[in-house]
């Protein structure tokens, strides 16, 4: 019998990702959604709409595609009607690190996100190359966490995580506090603000007089170098006259504290900002 999987959240943007890969597997796919012009866009498609109450009774797997910030509401009201042994799989660590989401004994309870497609990854088609996030033709991996439950239930997740983000090459076992460290840490608080800092540097090179379509060119060669050796992906140094250009630019540009990001009660302060900035707003 085919595993019966609810997607709370069928109709965004992760929904809609999700959707159209688990509709080219076995899975017993029930799809959940209460906005209404959502709804109506998976109805166009020739899809069923079906009520979480209808939905999740039935489901062997529960996947939450909601944001983060609904996490905790959504799963109060879903969880109580999860046959026991189900799986509730959650696609962020954020919500489970801080604590917000409705935990039931006698459910299984995975963590799942995707890598993206690497940056020096190879890739041998247009449409492969221009997928960005992965799940629709570019290979990536992704990593996963038991958070509470059984081994079976684990593989059972991992196998439905690798349906929906395919191709998927490796899915790498770690913790939730673990996937907590690699986001929001790791790959927002610092690579995202680095990456919106480079684009900054950008607009201050124009500011100075340099045509944008040089300056875009310039940085778009001059990112790609210094990753490929910062990440050893090519076997050459950085010049010497680089090397002091990166310690000029250290000094002047980070806080020199900035490691504290990574400490246990900086993680959850970001995710509480996260989930609850502008909430009573």
């Amino acid at each position: 019998m085919a595993v019966c999987v609810a997607l709370i959240g069928a109709g965004g943007k992760m929904g809609t990702r999700i959707t159209n890969n688990l509709l080219k597997t076995d899975y017993n796919l029930l799809l959940c959604e209460k906005s209404e012009t959502a709804a109506a866009k998976i109805r166009e498609r020739g899809l069923e709409v079906v009520t979480a109450e209808e939905a999740v009774p039935k489901a062997d797997v529960v996947i939450m595609a909601v944001p983060d910030a609904l996490i905790g509401s959504v799963s109060s009201q879903i969880v109580p009607m999860c046959k026991t042994g189900a799986t509730v799989l959650l696609l962020d660590p954020a919500a489970a690190v801080a604590g917000e989401v409705a935990l039931r004994e006698d459910l299984n309870y995975v963590v799942c996100h995707p890598c993206h497609p690497p940056l020096f990854g190879e890739e041998d088609s247009p449409e492969a190359r221009r997928d960005f996030f992965g799940g629709v033709a570019a290979k990536q991996d992704i990593v996963i966490a038991l958070m509470q439950g059984s081994e079976d239930a684990f593989r059972q997740a991992e196998e439905l995580c690798r349906a929906m983000f395919a191709p998927v090459v490796n899915a790498h076992r770690i913790t939730v506090e673990q996937m907590a460290v690699l986001e929001p840490a790791m790959a927002e608080v610092v690579a995202a603000s680095a990456a919106c800092l480079m684009r900054e540097a950008l607009e201050e090179a124009v500011k100075a007089g340099v045509p944008r379509e040089a300056a875009t060119a310039f940085m778009m060669g001059h990112v790609r170098v210094p990753l490929a050796i910062a990440f050893g992906v090519v076997d050459f140094p950085f010049s010497d006259a680089a090397k002091i250009a990166i310690k000029w630019g250290n000094e002047r540009i980070y806080n020199p504290n900035w490691r504290k990001v990574f400490a246990p009660d900086q993680i959850r302060a970001v995710i509480r900002e996260m989930l609850h900035s502008g909430r009573e707003q």
